[in-house]
């Protein structure tokens, strides 16, 4: 087979809750840290569970305001489904001189997996009405089903 392939897709729960940040041109970026578990055996033999934390970078795709949904609906212990390709970014590292290197999912979907209780969120910390400007009122949770991606 000619070519190659760079494509990730996890599922796991967030480490922590998002961080929402702008580029200097306005483009909304946000920042996910993800743990997925696997399942092996220990050098003695013993069924064990490994876990694997990844760092997930989402942005804003044209009208598509991902990065912002992510930031919005989601809370440290949401189980979410991620698919995205690899990207290993460097830089240098002003303190030490050195040359450092990060390694990132870059995603273009981001699936709600579970409701806000199931999450590990208090249900009192979930908004009860979308954003001024966002459209009609909503009761309580938000259905996955209704966010537009």
């Amino acid at each position: 087979m000619a070519g190659s392939l760079n494509r990730v897709m996890l599922i796991g729960r967030l480490t922590r809750d998002p961080e929402l940040r702008y580029t200097p041109s306005g483009t909304a970026v946000c920042n996910l840290a993800l743990a997925t578990n696997r399942y092996g055996t220990d050098p003695s033999g013993e069924r064990k569970e490994y876990t694997d934390y990844h760092d997930v970078v989402v942005w804003n795709q044209g009208n598509r305001k991902l990065a912002e949904l992510c930031s919005q609906y989601l809370q440290k212990g949401r189980l979410v489904y991620v698919e995205g390709r690899l990207q290993t970014r460097s830089w240098d590292d002003a303190q030490s001189g050195q040359k450092r290197y990060k390694t990132e999912v870059n995603a273009n979907d981001v699936q709600f997996l579970d409701s806000r209780q199931e999450g590990g969120a208090p249900a009192e910390s979930a908004p009860n009405a979308a954003p001024a400007g966002a459209g009609p009122e909503v009761g309580g949770d938000i259905d996955p089903d209704d966010i537009p991606f």
